[in-house]
């Protein structure tokens, strides 16, 4: 699967080694996996639910300013 689709990292990540994750815009879902372990596991989440918890964590960070 990892190497079916195109995996990007926040543009916030960096090269410092820290804890990022990967996603891919898969058909109907979003795949979301280690960017330490790209040959691992992937979370597949439907694009609606994943399109809620971004705008959750979006909304949230917000409000802390």
């Amino acid at each position: 699967m990892a190497e079916e689709y195109a995996w990007f990292k926040s543009s916030y990540s960096n090269d410092t080694g820290g804890a990022c994750v990967e996603v891919a815009v898969l058909a109907g879902c979003v795949g979301v996996r280690d960017s330490k372990d790209e040959g691992g596991p992937v979370l597949v989440v439907p694009s609606a639910a994943w399109a809620s918890f971004v705008h959750r964590m979006s909304a949230s960070a917000e409000a802390r300013g």
